[in-house]
């Protein structure tokens, strides 16, 4: 078996770097994006700091259900304005391009993660006698609350119109979600065109490492006919 020449070998280093740094930018354009938890609105299901993936394709093919864990971009200034990133301007660079091609995850500073709790048509109130949310007049349980919260400290009953979504963090005392942005272009609904795609499994730190939790609860209540 004749090996390569040493210039031949050379010129195909390049080109095995860009076509693998293109299957990335692909991957994360249409499959898969990695993102890291600044915070601890999704506890304890999501710790801070923990890397999530993201299934995007998934969003494409099927419609976003009750219980699922989601990603968006923030849909009415949630989050606020993002604060300046520090370091020079090639560190931002750098971290900037290993970012697009998902080498690193993407900090997500105008995305979150919540879970889905009502879809389009249905009527989320909070909350029965027993204290738990009824989704279309069904109460449902909601195992993957943080020890300790009430499913909303503040009453509620809003109406999801179609295209839309109600989310609310897993750690209820520390979740500014749909709750607490009824008074946004919205009214704290998340349009489904800003759903970047399903939050599938933790894969860092190893410790951590799972496919997250659905709300089965929330997604036995059957549909009721969406609003326009």
């Amino acid at each position: 078996m004749r090996l390569p020449k040493k210039g031949s070998l050379l010129r195909e280093v390049p080109i095995i770097i860009v076509s693998a740094l293109v299957v990335s930018v692909i991957i994360k354009t249409f499959f898969l994006h990695f993102f890291f938890i600044p915070s601890g609105s999704m506890e304890n299901t999501l710790q801070v700091g923990d890397r999530i993936a993201v299934n995007k394709l998934a969003n494409f093919v099927s419609d976003i259900r009750r219980g699922e864990v989601v990603v968006f971009r923030d849909p009415a200034q949630w989050l606020g304005q993002p604060a300046p990133d520090s370091g020079s301007t090639v560190v931002r660079a750098l971290k900037s391009g290993l970012e697009t091609v998902g080498i690193l995850p993407d900090p997500a500073k105008q995305y979150l993660i919540k879970r889905t709790i009502g879809v389009g048509g249905d009527t989320v109130v909070c909350c029965d006698v027993k204290g738990h949310l009824t989704v279309n007049g069904v109460s449902v349980t909601e195992p993957y609350i943080f020890a300790g919260n009430a499913p909303s400290d503040s009453k509620f009953s809003v109406t999801v119109p179609k295209g839309f979504i109600w989310v609310m963090g897993d750690h209820r005392g520390a979740s500014a979600d749909s709750r607490f942005h009824t008074d946004d272009i919205h009214k704290g609904m998340v349009p489904l065109k800003d759903v970047v795609g399903r939050a599938e499994f933790v894969v860092w730190p190893f410790s951590h490492v799972k496919f997250l939790s659905v709300g089965h609860d929330l997604s036995k209540v059957a549909v009721k006919p969406a609003q326009h």
